[in-house]
C-alpha cells in the first residue's frame, strides 16, 4: 500500500478547470484580442483575401479556449462579439463582389465548429469536477482511517499495559493452579492486544507517508540476523541461506519489521519440528527476501486476501495473529518501491517473497 498524500488537488478550481496564474491568463486574453483585431483589420484592408484571416480568428479562439476554458456565457459573448463584425464585413464584401455568396456559409460553420469544441470541453470539465469530488471524498476517508488507527492504537496501549502490570503482580503470588492458568490466558491476550496496538500505530505511520530513514545496510546480514533470532525462540528446522548483497540503501527498521512479520507467519503455520527457510539474494533488477515453510500452504481462494488488514487464516498450530503483520509487511515493501507476494510451493507449504527494486535500493 503506497502512501497517499491527503492534500487536496491544487491544479483544479472548484469548477474543475485548469488554473492559470492571473498574469498568464491576462496575456492570453490580451493576445487573443490583439490577434482578432489584426485579422479584422486584414479583412478590411484586403477584402479579396478575407477567407484566411476569418478562419484564423476561430483557430485562435479555439487555441485560447483550450487554455482558458471560460464559462459558457462569457464564451458565447466572445463568439458573438467576434462573429458579428467579421460576418458583417463578409456580407459587405460579398455585396461588393469581392466574395462569392457561397462563402457566407462560413459565417455559421466556423462558429458551429468552435461551439462543438466548447461543448466537449465543458463535458470534460464536468467529468473532472466529478473525479475531483470523488478523490476528495476518498482522501477524507483515508484521513479518517489513519486517525482511527492512531487513536485506536493509543487507546488500546495504555489500559492493556496497566492491566498487564497488575496481572503480572497477581501471577507472582501463590495462587491455585486453575487461577494461575486463567491469569496466563489473560496475560497472553493482553500481549496480543499490545502487539495489535503497536502494529496499528506502525500501519498508521506508513499510511501517513512518513519518510523512510534510508541508510546503507547489509541486507543479507540483516535477514540472517533476524532468522537466527527466531531460530533461538521457535523449535523448528531452520534453513537460513543468504547470498551476499552488499550494502543497500533502505530503512533497516522497517525492513526488519516486515521480515519479522513474514517469519512469524511461518512459525504460526508450522508445528514443532517443521521446516522454515529464510533466504536473501541479489537478482539482476531486485533484491529478493524469501520466507517459506512446510505448513499446510494457502488455500487458492485465500491467496488474494492474505495481505488484507485484519484478515485471518486459522493456524493449525499456535495462536491467532493480529491480522496486521502481512498487511504491514506489504506496506513496507510498497514504501520502498517493492512488492510482497504469496504463493504455494509445489511440494507444499507457503512461500512469501519480498522484492526490493535495485533502483529503489541500489547497492552502495
Amino acid at each position: 500500500m503506497s502512501a497517499i498524500s491527503s492534500r487536496a488537488p491544487e491544479a483544479l478550481t472548484a469548477d474543475a478547470v485548469p488554473v492559470l496564474r492571473p498574469r498568464v491568463a491576462l496575456v492570453i486574453d490580451i493576445g487573443l484580442a490583439v490577434f482578432v483585431a489584426a485579422m479584422i483589420g486584414w479583412i478590411v484592408a484586403f477584402p479579396e483575401h478575407m477567407a484566411a484571416p476569418f478562419h484564423l480568428i476561430f483557430v485562435a479562439l479555439a487555441l485560447a479556449y483550450g487554455y482558458r476554458v471560460w464559462p459558457v456565457l462569457p464564451t458565447l459573448a466572445v463568439m458573438v462579439a467576434i462573429t458579428l463584425p467579421s460576418g458583417w464585413l463578409m456580407w459587405k464584401h460579398a455585396s461588393d463582389g469581392y466574395l462569392p455568396y457561397a462563402e457566407l456559409t462560413e459565417l455559421w460553420l466556423m462558429p458551429a465548429v468552435v461551439l462543438v469544441m466548447v461543448w466537449h470541453a465543458q463535458r470534460r470539465a464536468t467529468a473532472l469536477r466529478q473525479v475531483e469530488e470523488m478523490a476528495l471524498r476518498q482522501l477524507d476517508a483515508l484521513d479518517r482511517e489513519r486517525e482511527f488507527l492512531r487513536d485506536a492504537s493509543h487507546a488500546i496501549r495504555t489500559p492493556a499495559t496497566i492491566a498487564r502490570g497488575h496481572l503480572e503482580l497477581a501471577a507472582a503470588s501463590d495462587l491455585p493452579d486453575g487461577v494461575r492458568q486463567d491469569l496466563t490466558v489473560a496475560l497472553q491476550q493482553l500481549e496480543r492486544m499490545s502487539a495489535l496496538s503497536n502494529r496499528l500505530l506502525a500501519v498508521a505511520r506508513l499510511d501517513s507517508g512518513e519518510a523512510l530513514r534510508r541508510q546503507p545496510t547489509d541486507l543479507a546480514e540483516l535477514v540472517g540476523r533476524l532468522g537466527c533470532n527466531w531460530s533461538a525462540s521457535a523449535d523448528r528446522n531452520w534453513r537460513i541461506r543468504n547470498e551476499p548483497t552488499g550494502s543497500v540503501s533502505l530503512d533497516p527498521e522497517w525492513i526488519a519489521v516486515a521480515v519479522d512479520a513474514l517469519i512469524e507467519n511461518a512459525v504460526h503455520f508450522t508445528a514443532d519440528g517443521g521446516t522454515i527457510s529464510v533466504g536473501c539474494q541479489a537478482l539482476d533488477t531486485s533484491y529478493l527476501i524469501t520466507v517459506s515453510d512446510s505448513g499446510p500452504g494457502i488455500e487458492a481462494e485465500d491467496l488474494a486476501n492474505v495481505f488484507d488488514r485484519f484478515w485471518h487464516r486459522m493456524p493449525p498450530n499456535g495462536r491467532m495473529g493480529s491480522g496486521l503483520g502481512l498487511s504491514m509487511a506489504r506496506a513496507t515493501a510498497a514504501a520502498h518501491g517493492g512488492t510482497l507476494t504469496a504463493r504455494n510451493h509445489p511440494l507444499g507449504g507457503a512461500v512469501l517473497e519480498l522484492s526490493l527494486p535495485r533502483q529503489a535500493g541500489q547497492a552502495v
